[in-house]
């Protein structure tokens, strides 16, 4: 496990839960940090992450006792325990959080999801590594109790910090601190709020405690997005205006069938920042229209025109239609968006009658044009809980905006 030459200063990371890549770009994309391997089980969203970061940038070192395949996590834990092992003292960070779908708000909440066991995997994961420094994302609803909790009472957050903080013969134990971070403080075009923990073994670092990451974060977040030159808040106009339809439509290069968009003239900062690297005359990837029916862009239509933005449809309109869905939102492009889910139904784009693309998701997501992505579009039914399509891929991603922030102060508290 020689680094080269050049990626000698940069600090070595593995990614858990890695998804399609979204905290491994933001390291990446900081410069700072080289990834040895990623853990992800599901077959697109881990091709999502080979295509871009393992083949194309060559971001990870990759071992060679590990598959380069998607893999689970319990699998890696039954078969290379040893390897893990041997891994301490070498492994700067382990960063990602397990799937959030059972703690999630956003749906229903359901404590015996079997995903939710995912948790304790990840822990056995740290004791075995026993990395300087954790970095863990979760959902909202991973620091509240369960209302059918009566025995443990407690939410999920506590018991991870319990034990990380215990301290054994074999395990030093890590001083940890987790926060409720709303990411559209810090340049991304939505507001998502998530759970972060950092973790930083003790007697490691005497000065610095896993507090002083939040300190710092807040500190130097505008600073950073000077950098950038962008705003400390984004709306969405400002992400997406350039991706309209607006009679610019060929045919879609990975779906022949359907329409795609072409870019627009750059109208913001943020789309200057995020088209960097790409060329402006092809057809932005993953820039695929929906096959709307007639009826439904009417429906839309009038649902832009009279219902309230970035607020559920009241049911005077869903009576209207005969609307039975839950969630429909009509979008402001004024105000950053109401946190995407992996669902693109529940969302009616600013200025258009129709959902966004995987592109304006990407967008929202703040992944950089010239990151593609594998897999279906969608899927539906109970595929759905086997399948990461495109839309879902992004809905699940940390933003790598804020994962390239992370980056710097995380390797600033290492540094010293």
């Amino acid at each position: 496990m020689k680094k080269n030459t050049m990626d000698k200063n940069k600090s070595l990371y593995i990614d858990l839960f890695a998804g399609c890549g979204g905290l491994s770009l933001g390291l990446h994309n900081s410069g700072l940090w080289k990834g040895l391997f990623a853990v992800e089980k599901n077959k697109d969203a881990f091709e999502t992450l080979s295509y871009n970061l393992i083949r194309s940038k060559k971001h990870f070192e990759w071992p060679n006792w590990l598959p380069e395949k998607e893999l689970d996590i319990n699998f890696i834990l039954k078969e290379y325990s040893p390897e893990l092992k041997d891994l301490r003292g070498k492994i700067d960070l382990v960063a990602g959080g397990p799937p959030c779908q059972g703690f999630s708000t956003a749906g229903r909440r359901i404590e015996t999801d079997e995903r939710n066991k995912l948790i304790k995997s990840y822990i056995n994961f740290i004791r075995l590594v026993q990395p300087k420094m954790i970095f863990f994302e979760n959902v909202k609803g991973f620091t509240q109790k369960f209302d059918k909790n009566k025995s443990k009472g407690k939410a999920y957050s506590e018991y991870v910090l319990k034990a990380l903080r215990a301290k054994t013969n074999d395990f030093p134990g890590y001083d940890v601190y987790g926060k409720l971070v709303d990411f559209s403080l810090y340049g991304i075009p939505q507001k998502r709020t998530r759970f972060i923990l950092v973790g930083i073994k003790k007697g490691l670092l005497n000065k610095n405690k896993a507090s002083s990451f939040f300190k710092s974060l807040d500190e130097n977040k505008e600073s950073f997005l000077i950098t950038k030159n962008i705003g400390v808040t984004n709306n969405l106009e400002q992400a997406i205006s350039d991706l309209l339809k607006e009679g610019k439509e060929v045919e879609s290069p990975d779906t022949k069938s359907f329409k795609a968009g072409m870019y627009g003239s750059v109208k913001s900062n943020y789309q200057e920042l995020l088209r960097q690297g790409v060329d402006d005359r092809l057809v932005p990837d993953s820039h695929r229209f929906a096959k709307h029916a007639k009826s439904t862009l009417e429906k839309f239509e009038y649902i832009l025109n009279n219902a309230e933005k970035n607020k559920t449809l009241s049911d005077t309109i869903k009576n209207i239609f005969d609307l039975k869905k839950r969630t429909i939102i009509p979008l402001s492009g004024n105000t950053p968006t109401a946190t995407i889910t992996t669902l693109p139904d529940d969302y009616i784009h600013y200025c258009e009658p129709r959902i966004f693309t995987v592109r304006e998701y990407a967008r929202i997501q703040s992944f950089n044009d010239w990151y593609q992505f594998r897999g279906k579009y969608t899927t539906g039914g109970k595929r759905r809980t086997q399948e990461v399509p495109r839309y879902s891929q992004i809905g699940n991603a940390i933003p790598p905006l804020f994962g390239e922030q992370s980056a710097i102060i995380m390797k600033g508290l290492l540094d010293g």
